[in-house]
């Protein structure tokens, strides 16, 4: 039984990932699953924080008249005991982040979303979500990193952050999120699309809260419009839900991300999950990449069957427009974000330490 309860906790936490789950503390109401329907999803109130945040950006070239720097050939070293550039960065390298003091017994797992495509052996993580596990003091945090943060990658230059992963594994994840952001991860997770749709489908699909009605290109649909209300999605339609992007920006695709997410989790703890885990564990374990062991995350099966039964438990932040500035890199015209990283640091100093 403790076995499957692992493997149900852990199933949970692969399949939020591949929705590109990102989330928004100030903007998010969770309750508890409807009493009278058990697939019902819990009530959920999204706020998209800027009127202007559902417009499309299209990619624009780089204006010509515009100041361009020039790429550093030799750049100032400020990266300290940490690898240096092996190409020239585009802009100046930051200097390394404050080290983020941390309760004690507490760890932080990465879970990464897969862009690659079967038979495509590239990929970049396009779903970079922070889950942060304290036992001792009862208490997860979830934290959502943009795809385009423009940071250093240590050993390589300056790039998306999304590039991490594929430069080095997770060792480049780990060096990238301490160099930027003063803290290292310790476990991470790495799925893909076709993983997410096919434990939907196992799941007969999920019911999702569709705050408003949503219209895009779906392949082989051509627009396809999903009304506002509560919808039931198989795995294909959620995927294309939840990674549209061609009416609306990234913070609208945000929200609904969210709405994914919380519809997975609710449907699943509406079934019998424990009796059901091994099914849903085998559907995602040969496309999972991870570093964690049973061992390794057998401590938080208490954690996880506690915020099962207490949603609040959950504090949810994201990296938003609030925590960056829209940028073209010089030379390529790529639209990246630059950090504002004293922003960023009093975000990720609340997600890592519980409240007072």
């Amino acid at each position: 039984m403790k076995s499957n309860t692992f493997k149900l906790f852990a199933v949970t936490l692969f399949v939020l990932v591949a929705c590109n789950l990102q989330s928004i503390s100030e903007s998010i109401n969770i309750g508890g699953p409807s009493r009278g329907d058990p697939n019902s999803p819990s009530p959920l109130t999204v706020i998209i924080p800027n009127a202007d945040d559902a417009t499309p950006t299209p990619f624009l070239p780089l204006d010509p008249t515009a100041r361009a720097l020039t790429p550093t050939a030799v750049p100032t070293a400020p990266w300290g005991g940490f690898p240096g550039p092996s190409v020239p960065p585009a802009i100046p390298i930051p200097p390394p982040a404050e080290a983020i003091v941390q309760p004690a017994g507490q760890f932080n797992f990465l879970l990464l979303g897969s862009d690659q495509r079967p038979n495509s052996g590239g990929f970049r993580t396009d779903t970079i979500l922070l889950v942060t596990l304290n036992p001792d003091l009862s208490w997860v945090s979830m934290t959502s990193f943009p795809r385009d943060l423009y940071v250093y990658i240590p050993g390589w230059t300056m790039e998306r952050i999304n590039t991490a992963q594929a430069r080095g594994g997770f060792e480049s994840s780990q060096l990238t999120f301490e160099y930027n952001f003063g803290f290292r991860p310790d476990y991470y997770a790495l799925i893909n699309f076709w993983s997410f749709q096919a434990i939907i489908d196992n799941l007969g699909g999920i019911y999702v809260n569709v705050g408003r009605t949503h219209t895009d290109h779906r392949d082989g649909h051509g627009n396809y419009t999903v009304p506002a209300g509560r919808v039931l999605m198989d795995g294909e339609t959620a995927l294309w839900y939840a990674r549209s992007r061609y009416s609306t920006s990234d913070f609208d695709r945000t929200r609904r991300q969210q709405e994914v997410m919380l519809g997975i989790f609710f449907r699943m703890i509406s079934l019998d999950g424990i009796r059901r885990a091994p099914d849903l564990y085998n559907l995602y374990a040969g496309n999972v990449q991870t570093n964690a062991s049973f061992s390794d995350l057998s401590p938080f099966l208490g954690l996880a069957g506690q915020v099962a039964g207490e949603p609040s438990l959950i504090r949810t932040y994201a990296i938003s427009s609030r925590h960056v500035t829209s940028f073209r890199v010089p030379g390529t015209g790529a639209a990246v974000l630059l950090p504002d990283y004293d922003s960023i640091s009093i975000l990720l100093r609340e997600a890592l330490n519980a409240p007072r």
